[in-house]
């Protein structure tokens, strides 16, 4: 039998919660499992509140030799 699927509304304490991981950085997988929301929520609601989430951190660049 499949899962069924319940959602569950935003509250203002999730909107503050998402607010705040994005300002530390946090991935998405981290924060999908502190919200228990999915990934695509959690990309949904941050497209809606106009804030992004999921940053990538770039490996640094090397330091050429001469």
């Amino acid at each position: 039998m499949a899962k069924r699927v319940t959602r569950r509304e935003w509250t203002a304490q999730d909107e503050k919660a998402l607010k705040k991981h994005s300002k530390e950085k946090t991935p998405v997988s981290a924060i999908s499992k502190a919200l228990k929301r999915t990934p695509g929520a959690l990309r949904q609601k941050a497209r809606n509140l106009g804030i992004s989430i999921g940053h990538r951190q770039r490996p640094k660049k090397r330091a050429r030799r001469a």
